[in-house]
């Protein structure tokens, strides 16, 4: 999948808990961001050139009439200068390091914007560098083991979140941006986690938390 991004202005009294909305061959998502919206367009991966073909008027009627409570502030958008595209890849280095250079967050590792979380697991990863690197750096320049510490640290919560993304992207997202007439059926494992009040707060914490939640313990950290 590929998304394109753009804001929307929001009025004070526009409230709306919908996150989603998923027709055949679209996906709109809304993020209250206080005085506007963030919107992501899914689409299919290389058709960006495609709903740029058919206009921007064409793009924004289907906005509105997927997310209606977008029709008041869609003049925002103004040209395709006002919408970014956003080419989604999952990828990671199998080496972050060089003699003098550690890479952490993106530059390691992109992610998906499913699920939100590329800034929590980059913020991760800089936790745990500076619990693993603080005490060395002020002792001069870490070896490339050293550094290398972090990759052995964050690579399995980046590698099973991607996996998690992938997953998503591929049983789910894929499904739903093919386009054909056929109803979209909710995965058994999302309807399950809807029935199972006891489920929801897993993959919350997994959103949240992470895989493998870092905590501030290094000593150079201010007390």
């Amino acid at each position: 999948m590929d998304v394109l991004w753009f804001r929307v202005g929001r009025k004070p009294d526009e409230t709306e808990n919908v996150f989603a909305r998923v027709e055949p061959g679209k996906m709109m998502i809304t993020f209250d961001r206080g005085d506007y919206w963030q919107c992501a367009y899914v689409i299919a991966k290389g058709q960006y050139e495609a709903v740029k073909a058919r206009g921007l008027q064409a793009l924004l009627d289907d906005v509105v009439r997927m997310a209606p409570i977008l029709k008041g502030g869609i003049a925002d958008v103004k040209s395709f200068d006002d919408v970014k595209l956003l080419t989604v890849a999952i990828n990671r280095m199998a080496r972050w390091t060089r003699p003098g250079l550690l890479c952490i967050g993106d530059a390691a590792h992109a992610m998906s914007p499913v699920g939100g979380v590329g800034v929590n697991l980059a913020v991760q990863d800089a936790v745990a560098t500076a619990n693993l690197l603080a005490d060395k750096l002020q002792h001069g320049c870490p070896s490339e083991n050293d550094l290398d510490a972090v990759r052995r640290r964050r690579e399995f919560p980046a590698r099973m979140t991607q996996r998690m993304q992938v997953i998503v992207q591929n049983k789910i997202i894929s499904g739903a941006l093919q386009g054909n007439d056929r109803p979209l059926r909710v995965p058994l494992i999302v309807r399950l986690i809807t029935a199972l009040p006891w489920l929801q707060g897993i993959p919350a914490r997994l959103l949240a938390l992470g895989v493998r939640p870092e905590h501030v313990y290094s000593k150079a950290a201010p007390s």
